[in-house]
């Protein structure tokens, strides 16, 4: 692979790292400012989950600037709204101006999450699409990790306003992300398909895809003239080059019949990926260790072994998602979803703790193996090259809308209906996942992006 390909891959994933730094560091200050500010359930439940509901619109409209300013702005902008929301909510003074710049930040999650999955997509070879695009997710966990550990490390430090440090650190890698995306090239899909910049593109293409360029090329525009001149199908008409040039940049519908089938797709996984009962692990496992009857310390240790194995599970997954392919790793991860969250359920509602940390590194496996190494690439790839970026949006909203939401009201329901009862519930929703997956997923690995929309479009 070129290495050129594989630094720009992993300079744009750096966006996945300050996705994962800010998913996370919520974690160490989530009970500190519910301290500090005497918030009931409902308040911190919001505090804790406003970041997420950022994600929410970062995501819903992601896939404009992508497509308007370009994936790379796009990128460079994402990378401003990490800067200020990390100062931002280090400085706040109240709730209230807390929760504007934690909504801030949650723009940039939900954005990064549309534009760098997709630029990674129309940058890489079919071959090793999955390995690179999966990058991103592996950047999501390091930045976990790194924020467990980062949140262990500064505990005490500036005594009660510890919390502070825990969000202002991440102001340093969002500035090291703004600098060094000026140095990546552009979609070369972007530039032919948006701005009919053929001469631009090709430079990229011949890096990419050496001595394929003009077929390259080719199979971009006809991809384009298929999606707005299906009624002029003829062969003939679908090689003029004047035609395709014409219908180069239109824009096409997004929710209509003709796409409903990879909108289906996307709604799905993205939805059973939240109901897994991630983000409540992620943004509270201090808080669930806490409940299990470890200190407050050990809590934050035992978060960051949850960063670990994350990390060691999801590197696992990239290795293996373009050998094996993307049904066998969730496959494996429902499989083991459904046996690691009936135990921690069990563990809660008997009372019985002796096996939770384990129960929940089983979890997070189960997780990064199956959905966290396959759902970035997954939904890159389903949609056409005209509606791409709507696609990926569409995809991003519906994960953060969810992640918002089951964040948002954790709190409440561990606390009136039993934290066993919510994982029993979560186990039940990786058992219809499951179904999902044997019934209705597609398998994508190995082909392009062109072919898949053949495929998909065809199903």
């Amino acid at each position: 692979m070129n290495r050129k390909i594989i630094l720009w891959s992993i300079t744009v994933a750096l966006g996945g790292f300050l996705f994962g730094l800010d998913t996370a560091v919520i974690s160490g200050a989530e009970q500190a400012i519910q301290k500090l500010w005497s918030l009931n359930d409902f308040w911190h439940g919001l505090a804790v989950a406003m970041a997420l509901y950022g994600t929410v619109f970062g995501a819903a409209l992601g896939g404009w600037p992508s497509d308007a300013l370009g994936r790379k702005k796009t990128l460079f902008w994402i990378g401003i709204l990490y800067l200020v929301s990390a100062l931002g909510s280090a400085l706040a003074q109240d709730v209230n101006t807390f929760m504007v710049f934690r909504f801030i930040g949650g723009l940039g999650v939900g954005a990064s999450s549309v534009a760098a999955p997709l630029y990674i997509s129309e940058i890489s070879p079919a071959k090793s699409r999955g390995q690179l695009v999966a990058i991103f997710q592996f950047n999501i966990v390091l930045g976990i990790l790194i924020a467990y550990v980062s949140n262990y490390a500064l505990q005490g430090v500036g005594g009660e306003e510890s919390w502070r440090w825990m969000l202002g650190i991440v102001a340093l890698p969002s500035l090291a992300f703004i600098i060094f995306v000026l140095f990546v090239p552009e979609s070369p899909r972007w530039l032919i398909i948006k701005r009919n910049d053929e001469a631009s593109a090709r430079g990229t293409l011949e890096i990419i895809n050496p001595g394929e360029v003009e077929a390259s090329i080719k199979a971009i525009r006809a991809s384009v003239h298929q999606e707005v001149t299906n009624s002029m199908g003829s062969e003939d008409i679908l090689d003029s080059e004047d035609s395709l040039q014409r219908n180069t940049g239109r824009r096409v519908p997004f929710f209509s019949k003709k796409y409903s089938w990879p909108i289906l797709l996307a709604f799905l996984f993205a939805l059973f990926n939240q109901v897994s009962g991630i983000n409540a692990v992620i943004y509270y496992s201090p808080r669930i260790f806490e409940l299990a009857g470890q200190g407050a310390s050990t809590a934050l240790l035992s978060s960051t072994g949850i960063g670990v194995v994350n990390l060691i599970f999801t590197m696992v997954g990239i290795s293996l998602i373009d050998r094996f392919g993307r049904k066998l790793l969730m496959y494996i991860g429902s499989i083991g979803y459904i046996i690691s969250l009936s135990l921690i359920a069990y563990a809660f509602i008997t009372e019985s703790y002796a096996g939770i940390t384990l129960f929940l590194f089983m979890f997070i496996a189960a997780h990064a193996l199956g959905q966290g190494a396959v759902i970035w690439v997954f939904i890159s790839e389903i949609f056409p090259n005209q509606v791409r970026a709507a696609g990926q949006s569409f995809g991003s909203f519906t994960h953060w809308i969810f992640a918002a939401v089951i964040a948002n009201v954790f709190p409440y329901f561990a606390n009136n209906f039993g934290t066993g009862s919510v994982f029993l519930f979560f186990t039940a929703m990786m058992v219809l996942q499951l179904l999902f997956v044997a019934f209705m997923m597609p398998e994508t690995k190995g082909a392009t992006l062109e072919d898949l929309e053949k495929r998909i479009m065809g199903h």
